[in-house]
């Protein structure tokens, strides 16, 4: 099966439905487990989406300050 790759806001959008359904407790029981393994794959994207961009911003950032000493 091949998945469309996701941008952080939709997966975060996904992932915010799905708590919202689970809370709201408008999931069946058949498709719960579905649903938290949906989401434990969003949390796991979102997280390293976040560790990627958290990495380059810091290179950017280390970059300016060696500029600046120059």
């Amino acid at each position: 099966m091949t998945e469309k790759i996701l941008s952080y806001e939709e997966a975060y959008r996904e992932l915010a439905e799905i708590a919202e359904e689970i809370q709201n407790e408008s999931v069946s029981v058949d498709v719960l487990a579905q649903k938290v393994k949906r989401a434990s794959e969003l949390i796991t994207y979102c997280q390293g989406k976040l560790r990627s961009t958290e990495t380059e911003v810091n290179k950017i950032i280390a970059q300016m300050e060696q500029k600046t000493k120059e």
